[in-house]
């Protein structure tokens, strides 16, 4: 007679060994370490321009850095008001904020008429996103020779503008599809069933819900606008805007004062960033607010 083999039992209310660090494999360090070298490489460059903003009159373009003080933002200042520094600074905003309202307006639209399938649908989407093919500097080129071939002067609201909504939108309209996938019909039906005209729907159901999503193709677009260089070099005209400025000033003399430029240019980037991401915490919260509410 052979004897049953036994059959070990395990206690689940035994407590399980946490794994200590040491007994991680060696693939974690290595992806960790490719990590933490992308990392280095990516905003090493950017907190080395930083750090070289703050030097005083001796500093130079390299380390190592001399003294501390706010010398070259003061040059900055004072080349402003010789230059065309604060010109395409104000341009920049400027072209900024209207490709992000119409970015906002037609990435809403396309995602609401996307939401019924319709005859050439999908012809119609790859139109929307090929331009994110197309090299960004060749399409450049391509607008400004249409604009000269027309006969209409390029400039920074017209042509510029037409040739960075071609980079924004695509953009827009993917992550609006993607906000879409939040919005319920049953919503709009219910609020139709209560005597809503399309309007007050959109209005008053649509938006509220998807209002942190439209921040979020506004923050796209302005970001995306705002440190556009390629698809604008052939369109903005004379009038440059603050990436053309900027590169216009690596053409010449280079002193700190494009280190100090850049400072506050990122400064003014993450200010804008922080505004639209407040907003949007805020929305989703008040969203939150009246779900509760409605329990």
């Amino acid at each position: 007679m052979t004897n049953a083999p036994s059959v070990q039992t395990v206690n689940p209310a035994r407590p399980r060994k946490r794994r200590s660090s040491g007994d991680r494999p060696w693939t974690f360090y290595v992806l960790a370490s490719l990590f933490a070298l992308y990392v280095l490489a990516l905003y090493g460059p950017m907190i080395s321009i930083y750090i070289l903003s703050f030097q005083d009159v001796r500093g130079g373009l390299v380390f190592p850095m001399r003294g501390f003080s706010f010398y070259w933002f003061n040059e900055l200042v004072m080349q402003t008001r010789a230059g065309d520094v604060a010109g395409a600074f104000k341009r920049s905003i400027c072209l900024a904020a209207l490709v992000t309202v119409i970015t906002v307006v037609f990435s809403f639209m396309a995602g609401m008429a996307f939401r019924r399938r319709f005859r050439g649908d999908t012809i119609v989407f790859y139109m929307m996103i090929g331009s994110l093919v197309a090299p960004g500097l060749v399409l450049g080129i391509g607008i400004g020779l249409g604009f000269q071939m027309l006969g209409i002067p390029t400039n920074w609201y017209t042509s510029a503008l037409g040739a960075q909504l071609s980079w924004t939108l695509p953009f827009g309209i993917l992550v609006m599809f993607a906000v879409m996938s939040r919005l319920n019909g049953n919503w709009e039906e219910a609020a139709r069933d209560l005597g809503a005209t399309p309007a007050q729907t959109t209005r008053l159901v649509v938006l509220p819900i998807l209002a942190p999503g439209l921040v979020a193709v506004a923050l796209f677009g302005f970001t995306l606008s705002y440190d556009e260089f390629a698809r604008t070099l052939q369109t903005a005209g004379s009038q440059n805007t603050l990436p053309l400025e900027i590169w216009s000033m690596t053409l010449n003399v280079t002193s700190p004062v494009l280190y100090a430029l850049g400072t506050v240019s990122t400064i003014v980037s993450f200010v804008i960033i922080g505004i639209s991401l407040g907003m949007i915490v805020l929305l989703q919260r008040r969203i939150a607010a009246r779900k509760s509410g409605n329990q």
